[in-house]
């Protein structure tokens, strides 16, 4: 029953925050019902319920190894989202209360989905509730945006559902009776139709690997990151995309008590690094720092899909990188998000010398970009570190060598812009923004917040955390 109040809070507090009148008070719903999901995740992750075998929903060892950090961030950016709000307080902000609370609560049910049918429906929830908040600027940009994000992420959504129902055929097909209740289908484990199986795993993996925003399925992340408001793009990228990765991960633990687990394991290494290598191509032309953390999301979205191709170890690993993954990005899109307000442009080419008008923000940007790249002590660096060993031990030479090569071309990328906007004498574009926005506790302590988890998380990974992430393996290699 707890389980179903992570789902419930969140989707009540939206329906309260659409009937809410005063536009001032608003945003404290966000912060509320966070706080009051983030108490009820950790709980659940401390005190695991036990789960019916047959349960449609429920908090089952892979939830509980993803969704409480996913509650932490948001919670974390809703704080963030009050003075946000506060300072855009020329838009309306109904909707984008409502829609932000209701992506919460659509993520807390996709990662409890534990029927291939309900998954869907809640994946394909969380895409329409994400389409006003990344219209929330109102510009032609945004419009522009949201239509592509519509376009693209719809037609992923499609190829998904119809991989579900090619792997319900697969199930008719075997002999089964056609459940799709992930449990129901590794039982029924090679009896399930290889032809069917892996059409299935084609489609499911363009599918959801468009929700992630892997390549060459990324096209809407660019624009979509470009243009939200730093809060959602932070929610996207540690949040959103890790949906879609838990369920490639549900899939994959059918697709391998199918017998068809090293066809799986071959496309995800090949989608993994493709991604990785068109991130760092794009990392190294882009000029707007805001693309940039889009096309970084990409190149970790890579990391998590590799991560999965390497057996237990590997899949470990790219929880870990969930969890770090999310914080560091988390501070990253926000305090990118103060800089663009006070510089007044996205581009490297209008802005210089953050470091002055911006210091606390252009500081954090600056740590979170190292901590992003993997750097010591973050979590990224030891996520990564685990990652790079478990392609070591399997014996992929070549994967290990293109990983090592992307992440370097990333940083080079990454830390161009960065540098570029931080370092030299601001431009009169920043100087003119600087005079509306001012650096206080309400935009800098979050992303600080976020920054001080990731390095906690690198330097001190509690014990209770990594036995989640091994009851997540063992429950999906229990074929």
């Amino acid at each position: 029953m707890i389980s179903l109040l992570l789902i419930l809070v969140p989707l009540v507090a939206a329906a309260l925050a659409a009937a809410w009148s005063d536009s001032r008070t608003r945003p404290w719903l966000l912060p509320g019902a966070g706080l009051i999901h983030c108490v009820l995740a950790w709980w659940l992750f401390c005190n695991p319920p036990v789960v019916e075998a047959g349960a449609w929903l429920g908090f089952d060892p892979l939830a509980r190894a993803v969704l409480p950090v996913v509650s932490l961030l948001f919670l974390v950016c809703a704080c963030y989202g009050v003075t946000y709000l506060r300072i855009r307080s020329e838009r309306p902000n109904r909707t984008f209360v409502a829609a932000l609370l209701a992506v919460l609560g659509l993520l807390s049910a996709g990662h409890q989905a534990r029927h291939l049918g309900l998954l869907w429906i809640f994946t394909e929830g969380v895409t329409l509730a994400a389409v006003p908040l990344l219209h929330f600027n109102g510009t032609p940009r945004a419009f522009e945006a949201t239509w592509k994000y519509l376009l693209v992420g719809g037609t992923g959504i499609a190829l998904s559902l119809l991989g579900s129902l090619c792997l319900g055929y697969a199930s008719l097909y075997g002999g089964g009776d056609g459940q799709l209740t992930f449990v129901a289908l590794m039982a029924q484990g090679g009896g399930l139709s290889r032809p069917w199986v892996l059409i299935a795993w084609v489609l499911l993996l363009v599918g959801y690997g468009t929700k992630m925003g892997l390549a060459p399925m990324h096209t809407w992340k660019p624009d979509a990151y470009g243009e939200a408001p730093a809060i959602v793009g932070a929610i996207l990228a540690g949040g959103v995309t890790s949906v879609a990765f838990t369920a490639l991960l549900r899939v994959r633990a059918v697709v391998g008590a199918a017998g068809s687990g090293a066809v799986a394991d071959h496309t995800l290494m090949a989608i993994g690094l493709f991604s990785m290598l068109v991130a760092a191509l794009f990392l190294l032309g882009t000029r707007d720092y805001k693309r940039m953390l889009a096309y970084s999301s990409v190149e970790h979205m890579g990391i998590l899909t590799l991560g999965a191709s390497l057996g237990r170890a590997g899949v470990a690993a790219a929880l870990f990188h969930v969890w770090s993954n999310g914080l560091t990005k988390g501070a990253l899109f926000l305090s990118a998000g103060n800089i663009r307000r006070a510089a007044g442009s996205p581009s490297m080419d209008a802005v210089r010398g953050m470091s002055v008008l911006t210091p606390r923000s252009a500081a954090i940007f600056v740590t979170g970009m190292f901590a992003v790249t993997a750097c010591p002590p973050f979590g990224p660096f030891f996520s990564e570190i685990k990652v790079l060993r478990a392609a070591l031990e399997s014996g992929h030479w070549v994967a290990t060598a293109m990983f090592l090569g992307c992440l370097l071309l990333a940083f080079f990328g990454i830390t161009r812009v960065v540098f570029g906007i931080v370092d030299g004498r601001p431009r009169h574009a920043a100087k003119a923004g600087s005079k509306r926005f001012v650096e206080t506790a309400g935009v800098i302590v979050p992303p600080f917040f976020l920054l001080v988890l990731s390095l906690w998380l690198g330097l001190f990974t509690p014990h209770i955390v990594t036995d989640a992430w091994a009851a997540a393996v063992t429950q999906l290699f229990s074929y």
